[in-house]
């Protein structure tokens, strides 16, 4: 940690870009397990492709966090908030990777390639394998669970500093 006041333009950009691509991600993914109307293959299409999308930045924005000093947290926070903060900020990259990874494994599985807008495909298995399908559409859902879970988390502990502690954490991040 450094005594920098704010996250830097490039961190705060992948975090807000982000935060609107995978709150859509969940919405859609969410919206489609409940409908089977004409209109969930192209969400699904699209889903598949931002998903792929998704798994590139959140490669670049940890690459990014790597190399960015980032503010120190409030000197007045217990050890145990602290490393509550740490670890949920680590848990949301493992989540954001395991998202996207599962999401794939599971339409490879299935034999389904994921065509990113004409640039590249990702390949699928020859054949299907029910089984292995099904388990990473499980994973895929027990993960999509777990992230709103601690999003949640996330936007209360950033509303409890800036409501209740009135430091300027969250502000470090606008």
């Amino acid at each position: 940690m450094t005594n920098t006041e704010r996250f830097s333009l490039s961190m705060r950009l992948f975090h807000w870009g982000m935060a609107a691509l995978i709150f859509a991600m969940l919405t859609a993914g969410l919206l489609m397990v409940a409908s089977l109307d004409g209109w969930q293959l192209t969400v699904l299409t699209a889903h598949k492709v931002f998903g792929v999308i998704a798994a590139l930045l959140v490669s670049m924005r940890l690459i990014n966090r790597l190399r960015q000093p980032i503010p120190a947290l409030p000197d007045d926070l217990s050890h145990w908030q602290k490393m509550s903060a740490r670890v949920s900020h680590w848990l949301l990259y493992g989540l954001l990777f395991a998202m996207p990874v599962s999401g794939y494994l599971m339409q490879y599985f299935a034999a389904r390639p994921i065509d990113v807008f004409g640039w590249f495909r990702l390949p699928a298995a020859l054949n299907v394998n029910i089984y292995n399908y099904a388990l990473f559409r499980e994973l895929h859902s027990v993960f999509a669970i777990a992230l709103i879970c601690l999003i949640a988390l996330h936007i209360g502990a950033a509303l409890h500093h800036h409501i209740i502690r009135k430091d300027k954490v969250l502000k470090s991040m606008l």
